[in-house]
């Protein structure tokens, strides 16, 4: 994440996401990023281009329009950002619902291993931190959990 003054951004290899509470500083950052990439001689796909508000307001957003330079940007209620569905009520109930689909299919492709007598248990415990943990858990430092949440994922 760059923090440039009061604009916030989320920034991996082409891929640039706008953070903002409302729809004003969505818009704000919105346009300090174009008079940016300008300057360098970059330019913004204005068919690819989404904005989102977070806001704990439901409505935060809705019925309001951005318009930067003649360019009108789509409101998304949702995206994936590096493999995670990032929402605008912050919710975090399907991306932990895939993820955990995600380490049951995982599982089953490796639950020969898992069940065989032949392979001793440490070695089991080793491909379970090694290959279905890391699906399960991917990306987890970003989530903000309610304590139900945790006991769901703690209870897997």
């Amino acid at each position: 994440m760059f923090l440039n003054g009061t604009h916030q951004l989320l920034a991996y290899a082409n891929d640039v996401n706008i953070l903002g509470g409302s729809v004003h500083t969505v818009k704000e950052n919105a346009e300090a990023l174009l008079v940016a990439t300008k300057e360098i001689g970059l330019e913004v796909n204005a068919d690819k281009t989404k904005y989102m508000v977070m806001s704990r307001n439901r409505n935060g957003g809705r019925g309001h329009s951005v318009k930067i330079d003649n360019i009108s940007i789509e409101r998304v209620e949702e995206f994936k950002y590096l493999g995670t569905t990032i929402t605008d009520h912050n919710s975090i109930q399907e991306e932990m619902k895939s993820r955990l689909q995600l380490g049951n299919a995982c599982y089953h492709s490796v639950q020969n291993l898992l069940s065989s007598r032949l392979l001793f248990k440490n070695l089991k415990i080793n491909i379970y931190r090694t290959i279905i943990l890391p699906v399960v858990l991917y990306g987890c430092e970003t989530w903000s959990l309610t304590l139900r949440e945790e006991r769901r994922l703690i209870e897997c």
